[in-house]
């Protein structure tokens, strides 16, 4: 057995155009419908009834469907923004590493030698831009808090792994109910940021081995994690784990992914993994 979730405004209408079982109502604009079908073959006829419209959906076995842990990239997905972009506003060089950035998240260039290069362009900001942008600009995305703390309501250990930065993961983890974090550290001299980052540098292959780590501390297996991000070196936790899903992702990470959020919030998230509106933590 398959279960086919829509989330979006018409949602109930496109199930029941589409005829396949069902249809159980989880909330505003959100459904369920459970079939036998082939899945490759409805997700085909899914995408095709959907077209342009700003519905998103996940189709996948119901069979060990709530996640056990939840690993989130931390850089718009969980936050509104790029930290290493704004950080970069405030040394006057936003331009040039935000172009950088945009070329690193589509898989155009290694992560590890494009997060030097932009950090050295930091090269004597003084530390009090970080909480000066952290205050100014980072946001949690909708859904985010919501998500978080309905999962570990419910048990879900929920991990924050980001190719950012300490600094704002930790405030960031702490704000949305992460039960931990993991990062790259700026280094720090006389106030003023040396242009240096710590090794080792945590990319794609360091959030893949905290997904492994995580869920082998638990006693569990990847199939029971939920992997979120938008950027190329999420892709390698996106694809192991069991529900890999893209938020406002790039194409490359898109293609990859189990499911794609396009439209709807983070609590998306939580529909596809059969949670109720009424179960949602408030």
């Amino acid at each position: 057995m398959h279960v086919l979730t829509l989330v979006g405004p018409e949602a109930e209408t496109l199930a029941a155009a589409l005829s396949l079982g069902q249809i159980v109502p989880l909330g505003p604009n959100a459904i369920d419908v459970t079939f036998e079908d082939d899945a490759a073959a409805v997700r085909e006829q899914v995408i095709a009834a959907i077209g342009d419209r700003p519905v998103d959906f996940a189709i996948q076995p119901v069979e060990n469907r709530r996640k056990r842990l939840l690993i989130a990239d931390m850089d718009s997905t969980i936050i509104n923004v790029e930290c290493l972009d704004e950080l970069a506003d405030f040394a006057g060089v936003k331009a040039q590493v935000s172009e950088i950035t945009e070329r690193a998240m589509r898989g155009e260039l290694a992560f590890e030698g494009a997060l030097r290069e932009r950090v050295g362009m930091l090269k004597g900001l003084s530390t009090s831009a970080l909480q000066t942008c952290f205050d100014e600009r980072v946001r949690l995305n909708p859904g985010a808090e919501t998500l978080v703390k309905t999962m570990a309501a419910h048990g879900a250990r929920c991990a924050l792994v980001s190719g950012g930065f300490t600094f704002f993961t930790s405030r960031v983890a702490e704000a949305a109910g992460f039960h931990l974090n993991r990062a790259n550290t700026l280094i720090e001299l006389d106030a003023a940021l040396t242009g240096e980052v710590g090794d080792p540098i945590l990319g794609k292959e360091t959030k893949l081995a905290a997904l492994n780590e995580e869920t082998a501390a638990l006693g569990l297996t990847p199939a029971d994690a939920l992997a979120v991000g938008d950027g190329a070196n999420d892709l390698a936790m996106i694809e192991a784990a069991g529900l890999g899903v893209a938020y406002r992702a790039k194409p490359i990470v898109a293609a990859q992914a189990d499911a794609k959020v396009d439209h709807a919030d983070l609590t998306a998230l939580l529909y596809f993994q059969g949670y109720r509106f009424e179960e949602f933590a408030q």
